[in-house]
């Protein structure tokens, strides 16, 4: 059975991302990509659709079958668990009766892919165990393994490595050690176990390498070479940002040299400690959400997926699980943003390219979803695993791509915008390609769309939706306006103002004071907290507060965290329970799971609309619930009968970017660093349709 979400570590070489439990066992592994299929898929099943166990003996049966925590613990712990500082390598410190080690688990930097697992001891001696159960394609196939003894190095006398290599169609793996793993059979397929003691100062390595099988082997690396490498790169990448100064002005973009922008000026003064979130905490928040996202970003494409894993369940037992492996235009947008205001010029310019390339083609074909490389096959099947806690169908691909969101378009050209006001010019590739998304939005005006959350009954006018094309028209205005590019600035304008004044009318609600969910609605949804960010309407417009105020009576649940919308609408006086079984607005049984990533986007608003005291209270709720390695998941059950529990994806971009968002935005409030200006003053540049201020709400 797999570990509890929070149990687990996420390791990356920025190409694919391993999840490792809190046991050493390495329970999710696709390669040679995030989005390949799996070599060890344990958290989606049992051990026999493959993991790699690493840990003391004491923690299985002498046949090695994993014994259930209560048996060992007594004789050995877990004593420390932590990754070396704004890095991917984890240490885990095992405590036995006998001794303790320090086994380090990391990827190597580099094209190839190395998964390392150092095992150091520290005091006496422990017995340790290996167990390597390769299945590929998801668990369907076990590889044919050779078993190769090292050979002697006639200079030395020394032994090498044993390896073993693993071939099934495409791909291979070697795993080279120098501890010999004998083979077991079983009716479940071939394992390799290992069972072998460490003495204080002693040090052993195993490291297992993917190559193409129509290869040979790569050489093998040398372990302490890469570690090294891996946390000065790590650390190289972070201090990035500690270096960072925000100057005023536009500033050239570089591919992250000596010309890039710098952020943030002298921190306020201290007023005390916070009793709710410190600075340091909040500090480190950023920098491993950071972390998270690099290590999203495929190294050699830019293209930034959602998470590393699948069909972790939203809901356990429940069938909202999905393939979060591909690359959302939305997060990537968002996550250009966040890289450009932290100092990582060049990963920003990687998502911008990765982005141009992704939606380049007939401007009506954009998607919401790609693949890491571009891809725009994504089309969604179901695999026979069991599914994490027996939660299914367990789903391969994302069907989302199929979805007309009328948001998408608008994510990219408003992120396109401010890169132009940082300085950055246009060239013949990217204004062309944003000319013809802003073509495509003024043709699409009349088209209702799914939402942003992708809901799979029949298309509705979203508010939130038709708040981004109005943004998206905003930004080719502005083009034209502030930067002097060439556009039809007469039309645009034109479907500009005739958004703003069809979204007062009809996504604003007199009657109930707020902006709602979808036109002929009255219901709310979080997305609708994003509407200020994009300059529609102001942060403490008292319609705007007073649709704050909505979802979060509304959508705010016991543990503090928001759910996205109410999945069913339940009259009022009736017993919510009553209606778990039906059938609601996205397709699927029960109400949605609160979720980390709009829980953020309230307490951004919160902070921006100087309710300074509600945002670090409710960012201290995010926080709480993070994992002691600062993960975060897409989703949360904070049902005290379950004793709360991470669900989805993990870990999950959005809430690592939505996290950094809402820091930022609270130390704005705060005045510890300036506020990007991300709009022209409408005051100095009015946008009105029959005298109305359309650009600013009503």
């Amino acid at each position: 059975m797999a570990s509890p979400l929070e149990d687990y570590a996420l390791l990356s070489d920025m190409q694919t991302g391993p999840l490792i439990s809190r046991r050493g066992s390495i329970d999710w592994m696709c390669v040679p990509r995030y989005d390949s299929p799996s070599v060890f898929g344990a958290i989606l099943g049992d051990a026999d659709h493959g993991r790699w166990l690493l840990a003391p003996s004491a923690t299985v049966d002498d046949e090695g079958r994993d014994l259930p925590e209560e048996q060992w613990r007594d004789q050995c712990r877990v004593g420390d668990r932590f990754y070396a500082e704004h890095t991917f390598v984890l240490h885990t410190v095992w405590i036995t009766d006998t001794g303790s080690v320090r086994v380090t688990d990391f990827m190597p930097l580099d094209t190839q892919l190395n998964v390392v697992r150092r095992i150091e001891g520290l005091t006496g001696d422990v017995e340790m165990v290996q167990d390597l159960r390769l299945r590929f394609d998801y668990g369907r196939i076990t590889p044919w393994i050779s078993h190769f003894a090292g050979l002697e190095d006639p200079e030395t006398g020394e032994i090498g490595d044993e390896e073993l290599i693993a071939l099934a169609g495409a791909d291979a793996m070697v795993l080279r050690s120098e501890v010999p793993a004998e083979r077991i059979d079983d009716d479940n397929g071939p394992r390799h176990v290992s069972r072998f003691t460490v003495s204080a100062g002693q040090t052993r390595d195993l490291v297992l390498t993917h190559f193409e099988s129509h290869r040979t082997p790569p050489p093998p690396v040398d372990a302490g070479d890469e570690l090294r490498t891996a946390l000065d790169t790590w650390r190289e990448w972070d201090e990035q940002w500690e270096n960072t100064q925000r100057t005023e002005g536009k500033v050239e973009l570089s591919d992250g040299g000596d010309g890039a922008p710098t952020y943030g000026g002298a921190a306020a003064e201290e007023d005390g400690p916070d009793p709710l979130l410190s600075l340091e905490e909040r500090e480190e928040a950023v920098r491993r959400s950071l972390l998270v996202v690099r290590s999203l970003m495929h190294q050699r494409s830019g293209g930034l997926v959602a998470a590393p894993s699948m069909s972790l369940p939203e809901q356990i037992g429940g069938e909202r699980n999905w393939d979060a492996r591909y690359s959302w235009l939305r997060d990537a947008a968002q996550a250009l943003q966040v890289m450009l205001e932290h100092g990582h010029d060049r990963e920003a310019l990687q998502l911008r390219n990765w982005m141009l390339r992704s939606v380049a083609g007939p401007a009506e074909d954009i998607q919401s979803v790609y693949g890491v490389g571009s891809e725009r096959e994504t089309s969604e099947h179901t695999v026979d695993l069991p599914g994490y806690e027996r939660s299914r169908p367990v789903r391969v691909g994302n069907s989302s791509s199929g979805k007309l969101q009328s948001d998408t378009a608008g994510y990219l050209l408003v992120a396109f915008e401010r890169l132009r006001r940082r300085g950055l010019e246009e060239d013949q590739l990217s204004w062309p390609i944003q000319k013809a998304l802003l073509g495509h939005v003024v043709a699409s005006y009349e088209e209702p769309d799914q939402g942003i959350w992708e809901m799979r009954g029949d298309r509705e006018f979203h508010t939130h939706s038709r708040v981004m094309m109005w943004a998206a028209l905003q930004a080719g205005v502005e083009a034209v306006r502030t930067h002097g590019l060439d556009g039809d600035l007469q039309l645009w304008e034109t479907h500009r103002d005739q958004l703003a004044l069809e979204i007062w009318t009809s996504g604003y609600d007199p009657a109930v004071g707020t902006f709602v969910q979808r036109y002929g609605a009255q219901s709310v949804d979080a997305s609708l907290l994003q509407l200020p960010s994009l300059g529609f309407v102001d942060w403490e417009d008292e319609r705007m507060v007073r649709t704050a105020q909505r979802i979060v009576e509304e959508l705010g649940t016991e543990s503090g965290l928001l759910r996205r919308y109410q999945n069913v609408s339940v009259p009022p006086g009736s017993d919510p329970a009553d209606f778990e079984s039906q059938i609601g607005q996205d397709g699927f049984e029960g109400p949605d799971s609160p979720h980390f990533g709009v829980t953020l986007w309230l307490a951004a608003y919160q902070a921006r609309s100087s309710q300074l005291d509600e945002a670090r209270r409710t960012l201290a709720g995010v926080l709480r619930r993070a994992t002691d390695l600062g993960l975060l998941s897409t989703a949360y059950d904070g049902d005290p009968d379950h004793g709360g529990r991470m669900l989805g994806n993990m870990p999950h971009v959005s809430s690592h970017l939505s996290l950094i968002e809402a820091l930022a935005a609270l130390d704005e409030a705060e005045g510890r660093r300036p506020a990007p200006v991300l709009h022209d003053d409408p005051e100095e540049d009015p946008e009105t349709a029959d005298g109305q201020d359309l650009t600013r709400g009503g």
